[in-house]
């Protein structure tokens, strides 16, 4: 039988270190523990990246959807090891591989990041990442990360 749950701010905030203006989640809509995260992120002309990225035409910058990405993934590491943690570890991110970005994403868009496990071994999970907007994909990567 899997688990499928949702979890609010205050949840994620528990489980993540990242604060603002780096925390890039702000809802867990369903997760099946050791499996997957389906997140989301609402991407807002208030974001401090788009002062100078770039004000005349504001796009939100790759290496934090990737970013992004890759704190959904984390939730999903310590959602599915919760038994092996204790509150003093974290999740690294250890490499990207085939990252690619398909579209821009602007403010009033909403990044849902589909992040799936593909492989745990010890203390190393690799996941296969996808951030959407609108049903299109805005950007992909294969990401790995280490509990620490």
């Amino acid at each position: 039988m899997t688990e499928a749950s949702a979890l609010e701010i205050q949840e994620i905030m528990q489980l993540l270190p990242h604060r603002y203006p780096f925390l890039l989640v702000d809802r867990v809509l369903d997760y099946t523990k050791g499996e997957s995260i389906k997140a989301l992120k609402n991407v807002t002309i208030n974001e401090p990246f788009f002062q100078g990225h770039f004000p005349v035409e504001p796009v939100m910058p790759g290496v934090l959807i990737i970013e992004g990405l890759a704190q959904a993934g984390a939730l999903l590491a310590f959602i599915s090891e919760k038994e092996k943690m204790d509150e003093n570890k974290l999740v690294y991110f250890t490499g990207i591989d085939k990252a690619k970005f398909r579209r821009k994403v602007v403010p009033g868009d909403q990044l849902m990041y589909d992040v799936v496990i593909t492989k745990i071994k010890g203390l190393f999970v690799k996941l296969s990442a996808k951030a959407l907007v609108d049903g299109e994909v805005a950007a992909q990567a294969e990401l790995t990360a280490t509990f620490a």
